[in-house]
């Protein structure tokens, strides 16, 4: 073999170690053998579910969604005559380049839903706890919704497409396949600062009704810990 030849094939054989090297190996999974379903309270701090059908959710009957979320709850809960808030959490056990979340900016407009603003937002979880996510304004001829949400993936927890990308090529990079979760919150009022008051103040209730294991589903390890700190020095 040449020396020409000779640096081709190392550089393959180069390529190919890499390629390797980065090819996810171990799973990461919040969520171990606990199910939404059980582990969402269906009643706290003066809220309850109700039943309806009216909740968007990003999966249809045959839809990549179907494969993407291995666990998902959404809930429709009231605290007296004024107050409500449409939940949804949905959970994957694998982000990867064809199974990754559907952000809400993609699955309202799919349910003919134009989103007409879309703002970051720091979103409380207890005293001095915030998670970084969005508020969105969705609207069609019939109803203005106000959108609360967040999204994790492993660790991390991306607010726009790009982040989360690029958060699943850094697990990638440590050999790891993460799991992904997001949480949505939304209603609607006569005012967008009343709505979203009433959904910071649900996520508020709803962390302080959790489990330590639900949250860090929720959220991960780091605001988990934050937030055990926040309820502890209010008890």
């Amino acid at each position: 073999m040449d020396r020409r030849g000779f640096l081709i094939g190392a550089g393959c054989l180069a390529a190919a170690a890499g390629a390797t090297a980065m090819r996810p190996r171990e799973r990461m999974s919040l969520m171990g053998k606990l199910k939404l379903e059980d582990v969402i309270p269906q009643k706290f701090a003066g809220w309850s579910k109700y039943d309806t059908n009216q909740i968007v959710t990003p999966e249809g009957e045959n839809s990549l969604a179907k494969q993407l979320y291995s666990q998902s709850v959404g809930r429709l809960y009231v605290r007296g005559p004024e107050e409500f808030v449409m939940m949804l959490i949905a959970y994957g056990d694998t982000q990867s380049d064809t199974l990754q979340l559907h952000r809400p900016e993609v699955c309202y407009p799919a349910f003919g839903m134009e989103i007409i603003k879309n703002d970051l937002a720091a979103i409380p979880l207890a005293q001095g706890v915030n998670v970084p996510g969005r508020d969105l304004t969705a609207i069609n001829a019939e109803r203005r919704e106000y959108i609360t949400y967040w999204t994790r993936i492993g660790q991390s927890l991306p607010t726009q497409g790009s982040e989360q990308r690029e958060a699943k090529l850094m697990s990638e990079f440590s050999g790891v396949i993460p799991d992904g979760v997001l949480v949505r919150f939304s209603t609607m009022a006569e005012d967008a600062k009343t709505a979203f008051a009433t959904n910071r103040r649900f996520v508020g209730d709803l962390m302080a009704a959790l489990s330590p294991a639900a949250r860090r589903v929720l959220v991960g390890d780091a605001p988990t810990a934050a937030v055990g700190r926040a309820l502890a020095a209010r008890a």
